[in-house]
C-alpha cells in the first residue's frame, strides 16, 4: 500500500516532515511557518555537553521541540510513541498506522541511511523523515532533504530507527490525530515570536541566546593557547559543521526565519516584518561569512596571523546584530 503523499523537499527535516504531514491532512503551512511558530530560532553553547568530545554549540532547540510547540500553538493533537529496546513492536506499530492510511513521521540515525551519499553519512541520530507506505517489505520514504522520494527495506528502516549513540531514536514515531477545523494562525505566530524573542534576549544564564554568542566568542579567542593548534582547529571545525551541515545548520535557520517573517508580513499586512526579514537575511549572510573564515582558519588556509581573534570579532558583531534585531521584533509583537 502506497499513500497518495506529496513529497516536498525542505531546508530542515523536522519542519519539513511536520509541514508535509499537515498538508496530507489538508492544512497547508510552509516549513518556515512551522519553524517560526515552533520557536526554532535559538542559540546555546553548552561546554558540559560534548559531541565527538567537543562542547556543543547549537543553533536550535532540542530535537522534537519545534514540532511539539507548533502543534500545541496550532491546537493540533499529535500521537507520539517510542519503543525502547522493542524494535519488533516499533515496526509492527508503524505497519498498523500505515494500514490506516496515515503517513508517519519518524526519527532516525543518518549514518546507516543507504540512500545518503557516503560523504554525508555521520553519527547524527535526530534526523526526521516520513514513511508513507509499504509494499512487499519495502517502505516508501519522504525525506525532506532529498529531491525525490526514496525507499528502505524493513531491516534498513529498523536499523536507522534504532541507531546507537547520543539522541538514539528508540523507534520514535509521530503523526497527527486531530486537527481543528479552524486555526488561529495569528495567535500561534504571536506566541512563537514572543517565545523566540524571550529566549534570545532574556534567559539570564550567559550560555543561551545573544549572551551565549558573546560568551562563545570569548572562549573561542582562547582556544589556540588553551587547547593547542590541533585541538583548537577541531573545535572550530565542529562549529562550522553545526553552522552549515548538521540539521540544516545555524546559518540556514536564519534564512528560514527570514522567510517566516515574509509570510508574517503578508498575514498581518504589515511591511515592517518584511523589512526585518531583510535584516535577518543579512544576519544569515554574516554567519555564512563566519563559516567561511572559520573553515579557512581550521584548515590552515588563512594568511591572517590573528585569525581566531578575527572570527571571534565577527561573532561579536553578529551578536550585536541579533540583539538589535530581536529588540526591534519585540516592539512589533508587544
Amino acid at each position: 500500500m502506497k499513500l497518495d503523499f506529496e513529497h516536498v523537499p525542505a531546508g530542515h527535516c523536522e519542519n519539513g516532515v511536520i509541514s508535509s504531514l499537515l498538508r496530507y491532512h489538508g492544512l497547508n503551512l510552509s516549513e518556515a511557518m512551522i519553524f517560526g511558530i515552533g520557536g526554532g530560532y535559538f542559540f546555546a553553547y553548552m561546554p558540559f555537553v560534548k559531541v565527538n568530545g567537543i562542547p556543543l554549540a547549537s543553533f536550535r532547540p532540542v530535537p522534537g521541540m519545534i514540532f511539539a510547540r507548533a502543534a500545541k500553538r496550532l491546537g493540533i493533537k499529535m500521537k507520539k510513541q517510542t519503543f525502547r529496546k522493542q524494535p519488533k513492536r516499533a515496526m509492527d506499530e508503524l505497519d498498523k498506522v500505515l494500514e490506516k492510511k496515515l503517513p508517519v513521521g519518524i526519527q532516525a540515525g543518518v549514518y546507516h541511511l543507504s540512500y545518503f551519499p557516503p560523504a554525508y553519512r555521520f553519527h547524527f541520530n535526530a534526523h526526521n523523515m516520513t514513511v508513507y507506505g509499504k509494499e512487499n517489505g519495502i517502505y516508501y520514504i519522504s525525506d525532506p532533504v532529498m529531491e525525490y522520494p526514496t525507499t528502505l527495506t524493513h531491516e534498513e528502516l529498523k536499523k536507522v530507527r534504532y541507531a546507537k549513540g547520543p539522541l538514539s531514536p528508540n523507534g520514535k514515531m509521530y503523526y497527527p490525530i486531530q486537527i481543528p477545523e479552524e486555526i488561529d494562525l495569528k495567535s500561534a505566530i504571536k506566541k512563537g515570536i514572543k517565545q523566540t524573542v524571550e529566549w534570545m534576549l532574556n534567559i539570564p544564564v550567559p550560555l543561551f541566546g545573544v549572551k551565549g554568542i558573546r560568551y562563545l566568542s570569548k572562549r573561542l579567542r582562547k582556544w589556540p593557547e588553551k587547547l593547542g593548534p590541533k585541538k583548537a582547529a577541531a573545535y572550530l571545525a565542529q562549529m562550522v559543521r553545526m553552522l552549515e551541515e548538521i540539521g540544516t545548520g545555524g546559518a540556514g535557520f536564519r534564512f528560514i526565519y527570514a522567510a517566516f517573517l515574509q509570510e508574517v508580513a503578508e498575514i498581518y499586512q504589515d511591511n515592517r516584518y518584511f523589512e526585518l526579514s531583510k535584516e535577518m537575511t543579512k544576519i544569515g549572510d554574516k554567519w555564512r561569512k563566519f563559516s567561511s573564515l572559520a573553515a579557512q582558519t581550521c584548515k590552515g588556509r588563512t594568511s591572517d596571523p590573528d585569525a581566531y581573534n578575527t572570527v571571534a570579532d565577527l561573532m561579536l558583531e553578529i551578536a550585536d546584530d541579533e540583539q538589535k534585531f530581536f529588540m526591534e521584533l519585540k516592539k512589533l509583537i508587544d
